[in-house]
């Protein structure tokens, strides 16, 4: 992913307050900032979520405790 640089973000400002106002940019760096955080929250949960499933699969790989079985007689019962 591309890095920006100070000119970079310089130029991104000064075109968004061209284009949106002075009036309007607040209001849409707050709902772009709402929505950051909420597809954060989104993916952390998602990631809770991921994480508690492969939890559960190493869980149930593990061997359960059995009792022994009798031992076998060499003998067969006819």
């Amino acid at each position: 992913m591309p890095s920006l640089g100070p000119l970079e973000i310089l130029v991104v400002g000064v075109l968004a307050l061209i284009v949106f106002g002075p009036e309007r940019l607040p209001d849409i760096a707050r709902t772009i900032g709402k929505t950051l955080s909420e597809l954060r929250r989104m993916g952390a949960g998602v990631r809770t979520e991921f994480e508690s499933g492969l939890n559960l699969d190493e869980v149930d790989d593990e061997p359960e405790e059995t009792t022994p079985a009798p031992p076998k007689s060499d003998q067969e019962d006819t």
